[in-house]
């Protein structure tokens, strides 16, 4: 498979251009940790993104920075954390569940994938992070959008739309995100033994409530009464101290732990690499409305799934080889969708990646992919999410 590595915009949009031209398909890739989501489609060239790396601005005061889009995830949360800063929306590796050591991503494949992890409810996603962005369209056309002060963002809000495209709409070479400061401090509040429905309503309770955790999950156990509801507060200590006390009166019923510094930490963990999930078999991931998933889960988990929330019950992680469609009706009925995010077997062989929309949402996206793409340069098959007469490369 070819492979294109520009290191300027200038090189990419000629690269991008030149592709346009031929009708050669291009996949845009980064460090590749997420190169296995999708169904692999066409053989395409590679548009190695790793070039465009490294720290253009960085202003602490202001919690502005700016980075090349092919620059580590793990680089990028290294100087911020140095700074006593953090990336608000915990972004997190895919490399693990596809065999990659952690370490492969990029920032661009965080953005472009709307990577977020446990503080998502609370704190926004990539999208409500990212002020500004430079690329390349499928046009081969350089381009820009935001700015990096929040106020000074007017017209389309391009920056939201990048976020979760996949690489299906740009290559992505600049990314200018807005950063926050760290929690002081840290502390986790454990209940065990609750079953979804009892887990459910004990999270929603925490974080409706003034204790305000910053992250809610529910990890089922092997052994019935085994499994952790966990709850994690975060901010300056005495603030953390009395939050954690009101946990405790709040969920007066029941058992409110306090667990070491190294019982949370490999909780989290696990949590934000999907260790557990890992078990050779497809992963869905489920985006549900809140207080859907002890149905979700009724209905999948006798068949065999493996499960875990996040988002306070609004996430599913599913490891599950049944019906691909039982999957995705059971998320449509529980108000969301499923995204097929690793089937290395073929399980689900042609079936598209992402849940298929309403036929005029799908138009929708259709002709807005069509805008920046006419020639269909960034449309490998990968996500099977176009029927064949929506191709874009062959559209009137």
């Amino acid at each position: 498979m070819p492979m294109l590595a520009p290191t300027t915009s200038a090189e990419l949009a000629d690269a991008i251009a030149g592709a346009a031209a031929d009708g050669t398909r291009l996949e845009i890739r980064g460090g590749g940790s997420k190169a296995g989501v999708g169904t692999g489609g066409r053989q395409t060239a590679v548009l190695d993104m790793r070039g465009f790396a490294g720290i253009i601005d960085y202003d602490p005061a202001e919690l502005v920075l700016t980075v090349g889009a092919g620059t580590p995830l793990a680089e990028v949360e290294t100087l911020v954390a140095a700074h006593g800063q953090m990336l608000a929306f915990e972004p997190f590796d895919h490399g693990p569940l596809f065999g990659r050591p952690v370490g492969a991503a990029t920032i661009g494949g965080i953005v472009a994938a709307g990577v977020a992890g446990s503080r998502r409810p609370v704190m926004g996603g990539v999208r409500d992070h990212l002020l500004r962005f430079e690329g390349v369209s499928g046009r081969g056309e350089p381009f820009m959008a935001g700015a990096k002060v929040v106020k000074n963002v007017t017209g389309y809000d391009l920056p939201k739309l990048m976020c979760g495209s996949w690489g299906r709409l740009a290559a992505l070479t600049q990314v200018t995100l807005k950063v926050l400061p760290a929690p002081r401090e840290t502390t986790s509040c454990l209940v065990r033994g609750l079953d979804p429905r009892q887990a459910c309503a004990v999270m929603a309770r925490a974080m409706g409530s003034q204790a305000e955790p910053s992250a809610a999950i529910h990890i089922p156990g092997r052994a019935r009464g085994a499994s952790l509801t966990v709850l994690r507060l975060q901010g300056f200590g005495p603030s953390v101290a009395a939050r954690a006390a009101l946990l405790e009166r709040l969920l007066g019923e029941h058992v409110v732990e306090t667990p070491d510094a190294a019982l949370a930490e490999a909780i989290w963990g696990d949590v934000r690499t999907l260790a557990p999930m890992n078990d050779g078999r497809p992963l869905w991931r489920l985006s549900i409305a809140a207080g859907a998933a002890p149905a979700v889960i009724a209905a999948l988990e006798p068949l065999g799934a493996q499960w875990q929330m996040d988002w306070a019950g609004s996430l599913i992680w599913l490891c599950f080889d049944g019906g691909g469609e039982l999957v995705r009706r059971t998320a449509a009925g529980a108000g969301g969708h499923a995204m097929l995010v690793r089937d290395d077997r073929g399980v689900y062989a042609g079936m598209p990646t992402f849940q298929p929309q309403a036929a005029v949402l799908a138009a929708l996206e259709t002709r807005v992919r069509r805008a920046f793409d006419p020639a269909g340069v960034f449309e490998t098959g990968r996500f099977s999410d176009l029927a064949p007469h929506l191709d874009l490369a062959h559209a009137d």
